[in-house]
């Protein structure tokens, strides 16, 4: 997808006094860098679309706020919440790190808990890790002491869910399925967290799973 170049004039309307996190690139058109990370900028915004925003800057037309904000190369790349600066990198970025600069800025989901908030909930037994994948799935691969509860059968388990020794947090593979569960639940009264990004954020962190024998 085309990313919006903003001017200087547009800015602040658009940076500065959005609603939504922004992700600003920095570029200029003579910067092979700028055009190697272009796909996954591209990418990142799509991925964002209706959280977060994703839009560039030509330095070279954009010279006084390119020095107000002191950037000393391009590509650099700084996010923006409720108006101010939160973060910067520079250079060739991959994908997950720009994402990094703008997540905690993120709308959040009801109910929804990232993978290091759930590492961190399980090692303290705060929570328990309800995976509602099939059985073969979960045979090959799970979160550390988690407990299987096929996501189709939730809904007829409740009391089960709820007489475990500490709160649920379901999860599945991509996180999608679990999220609209979670979502159907929370309008019938029965609020129950779910894990974001599912399995696939999980791993994508480097944390531990189980691989049964």
């Amino acid at each position: 997808m085309a990313l919006k170049v903003v001017s200087e004039s547009q800015f602040e309307a658009e940076v500065l006094r959005s609603e939504l996190p922004v992700l600003v690139e920095f570029f200029a058109t003579w910067c092979a860098p700028c055009k190697q990370v272009a796909p996954e900028v591209e990418a990142l915004a799509a991925e964002l679309e209706g959280k977060a925003k994703v839009v560039k800057v030509d330095i070279d037309q954009c010279k006084r706020l390119a020095q107000m904000l002191r950037i000393q190369a391009v590509p650099t790349f700084m996010a923006f919440a409720q108006g101010r600066p939160v973060g910067m990198e520079q250079g060739v970025v991959r994908r997950a790190k720009l994402r990094e600069l703008v997540e905690p800025f993120l709308p959040r989901a009801q109910g929804a808990v990232t993978a290091a908030e759930l590492a961190q909930l399980l090692r303290a037994g705060e929570v328990v890790a309800v995976d509602t994948r099939d059985g073969a799935s979960y045979g090959r691969a799970h979160l550390p002491g988690a407990k299987h509860m096929p996501l189709e059968q939730i809904e007829q388990r409740l009391a089960e869910l709820h007489m475990l020794s500490a709160p649920a947090v379901l999860y599945c593979r991509g996180g999608d399925r679990s999220r609209a569960l979670c979502d159907k639940l929370g309008r019938e009264g029965v609020p129950v967290a779910f894990l974001e990004g599912g399995l696939l954020a999980w791993e994508a962190e480097g944390l531990p799973v189980e691989r049964p024998d």
